[in-house]
C-alpha cells in the first residue's frame, strides 16, 4: 500500500510539472503578434486570389462584348498580366514578411524573456525592430492605397448591375430598354476608337446574366474585404512593433542600470574585504 501511495504522489509531481511546462510554453506565444498574422494572410490570400480571377473575368467580359478587336485592348491587356504578376509578388513577399513579423514577436515577448534569465538586448536588435516599424508604417499607407484602388472595379460593376437591375425592375416606367446603356470607354479601360464600346438594352441584360459578370463582381467585393483586412492587420503590426519595440528600450536601459547597480556592488564588496583585511592585519 505504501508503495501504491509512492507512486501516485510521483505521478502528481509529473503531471504537475508537466502542467506548469505546458503554462509556461502557452505563455510563451505572442498572441496579438498570431492574431495579426493570420488576419494579414487571410486578408493577403482573399486578395490576390480573387483579384488574379476577377481580372480574367473582366478581360473575358471586355473581348466578348465591349471590345472585340485585339488591337484595342492590347495594353490594357498587358497591364491585367502585369499586374497579375504583381499579386504573385505581393502573395510571396508577405507570406515570409508575416513569418518575419511572427518570429519577431516570439523574440520580443515578455514571457519568452523570463524563460531565459540571461537575454539582453542590443543595438542591432532594437535597430531591427525599428526598422520593422517603419516599414509596417510604409506598407501600411501602401495597402490604404491598394484597398482605395481595390474598390474602383467594384463601384464600375455595381453601376452595370445596377442598371441591369434597374431594366428588370416592373416599378420603372420605360418605353425602350434600348435606350438604356453602359459605356466602358468613358472610364478610360478601352480606348474611345473600341467596337462596340458600350451595350444597350437586352444585351447588357444578357452581360449581366453571363457568370463571368455575377463571378467577376463579386470576386472584387471580397478582394476589397481581403485589402481591408490587410490594412487593420498591418495597423495591428503597428501598434505590436511599436510597444514591443518601446519595451527592448526599456529593457534595454533597465539592463544597464542592472550592470552598473551590479559594478557598484562588486567595489563595495571589494572595499569591505580590504577593510577586514586591515583590521586583521592590525590585530
Amino acid at each position: 500500500m505504501e508503495t501504491s501511495y509512492d507512486e501516485t504522489e510521483d505521478e502528481r509531481q509529473e503531471k504537475r510539472g508537466c502542467f506548469e511546462c505546458c503554462i509556461k510554453c502557452l505563455g510563451g506565444v505572442p498572441y496579438a503578434s498570431l492574431v495579426a498574422t493570420i488576419l494579414c494572410f487571410s486578408g493577403v490570400a482573399l486578395f490576390c486570389g480573387c483579384g488574379h480571377v476577377a481580372l480574367t473575368g473582366t478581360m473575358t467580359i471586355l473581348e466578348n462584348h465591349f471590345s472585340r478587336i485585339t488591337a484595342d485592348h492590347a495594353m490594357l491587356t498587358d497591364i491585367v498580366q502585369l499586374m497579375q504578376y504583381v499579386i504573385y509578388g505581393i502573395a510571396s513577399f508577405f507570406f515570409l514578411y508575416g513569418i518575419i513579423l511572427l518570429a519577431e514577436g516570439f523574440y520580443t515577448t515578455s514571457a519568452v524573456k523570463e524563460l531565459h534569465s540571461e537575454f539582453k538586448t542590443t543595438v542591432c536588435g532594437r535597430c531591427i525592430s525599428g526598422m520593422f516599424v517603419f516599414l509596417t508604417y510604409i506598407l501600411g499607407i501602401a495597402w490604404l492605397g491598394v484597398f482605395g484602388f481595390s474598390a474602383v472595379p467594384v463601384f464600375l460593376f455595381y453601376n452595370m448591375w445596377s442598371t441591369c437591375a434597374a431594366m428588370r425592375s416592373p416599378v420603372a416606367n420605360l418605353t425602350s430598354i434600348d435606350s438604356i446603356c453602359v459605356d466602358v470607354r468613358q472610364y478610360g479601360i478601352i480606348p474611345w476608337n473600341a467596337t462596340p464600346g458600350k451595350a444597350c438594352g437586352s444585351t447588357l441584360g444578357d452581360i449581366c446574366n453571363t457568370n463571368e459578370f455575377y463571378l467577376s463582381y463579386h470576386l472584387y467585393i471580397v478582394a476589397c474585404a481581403g485589402a481591408g483586412a490587410t490594412v487593420i492587420a498591418l495597423i495591428h503590426f503597428l501598434m505590436i512593433l511599436s510597444a514591443n519595440w518601446a519595451y527592448l528600450k526599456d529593457a534595454s536601459h533597465l539592463h544597464s542600470y542592472q550592470d552598473i547597480k551590479l559594478k557598484e556592488e562588486r567595489e563595495l564588496q571589494d572595499i569591505q574585504s580590504r577593510s577586514k583585511d586591515c583590521l586583521h592585519s592590525y590585530s
